[in-house]
This record gives structure tokens, sequence and C-alpha cells, in this order.
């Protein structure tokens, strides 16, 4: 009866402050004000995306407890979007495909942000393609948004473990 138990009971997500936090990052009013992001639903999901590809990258490079974080925060993160299109809408048939499209751009910009991490790419390209899809409005906007990505993962960098899976941020 106890596993039959364990089968039903909800886990607690261990990033799902961590994932509060990267959520109300994305909502800073800079990003698409000096940044000049579409204060669109597309232009929130890139923000959002970015700071978690970023964050998520973070955690990869931890502990053993850091990269089980990392797992929590793509489960809250499909979890969310779950949550989000069917505020809109969104009905079951097509809810899995609309779901897998997100998580897809999650991990395009995951392996985009791989590369600039490691000094393969250039921050002001992947910037570029992350949060603009290649149509930035100024050079002012992306210079705003490349100096704000460096400073949260430079940031990053200097955060415990333990910081980061509490949701302290940048």
């Amino acid at each position: 009866m106890k596993s039959l138990m364990r089968l039903f009971r909800s886990e607690p997500n261990i990033a799902a402050p961590l994932y509060a936090e990267v959520v109300a990052k994305a909502r800073s009013p800079h990003w698409y004000v000096a940044g000049r992001v579409p204060d669109t639903m597309e232009g929130r999901f890139s923000v959002l995306a970015t700071l978690l590809a970023l964050t998520d990258l973070r955690l990869e490079a931890g502990r053993e407890e850091a990269r089980k974080a990392s797992v929590g925060l793509a489960e809250a993160f499909v979890h969310d979007m779950d949550s989000q299109l069917r505020q809109d809408g969104v009905g079951d048939p097509v809810m899995g495909k609309r779901v897998g499209s997100l998580v897809g751009a999650l991990g395009g910009r995951l392996g985009a942000w791989r590369k600039v991490t490691a000094g393969e790419e250039s921050w002001e390209a992947v910037t570029g393609r992350s949060l603009y899809r290649e149509k930035v409005p100024s050079d002012e906007a992306l210079s705003h948004s490349v100096d704000e990505l460096k400073r949260f993962w430079r940031a990053l960098e200097g955060r415990s473990d333990e910081a980061l899976i509490g949701g302290v941020l940048p």
C-alpha cells in the first residue's frame, strides 16, 4: 500500500523557487523598454527562455544537486507552459505539439548559449536570435540586452549551487 501511495503523491519540485525567480527576472521592464524586446507573448517567452537557458547552463556546471535542479527547472517550465496554453484555450488534441514546440525553442537556446559561454559564438549574434529573432530594433537596444545578459551570466557563475537552487538570483 505504501508503494501505491508513493505513486500518487506529488513530489515538490526542487527548482520551483528558482523558476519563479527566473520568471520574475523575465518580467523586468528594462527588457521591453531599454532592450526593446517586443512586449508580446512571443517577446516575453523569448526573454524567459533566454534567462532559463543561461540559468540551466549554470546548474549543469554545478554539483549533483544543482544538476537535479536543472531537471526540475525544465519540469517547472513545461508545467507553466502547459498551464499558460490551457488558459489561452489550447485544448488537449494539440497541447503536446505546442508544448513540444516551446520545449524545442528552449533547447535551441540552450545549445546557442552553451556555445556563447564556451567562447565559440558572440554574445551579440546569439542575443539577436534569442531575444529578437534577428529583428534587432537598434544598436542601443541590442547593447543593453547584451550587457544585461553578460551581467546575469557573470552573477550566476558567482552564485553557489545552494543559493541558486533556493531561488537567489542576481
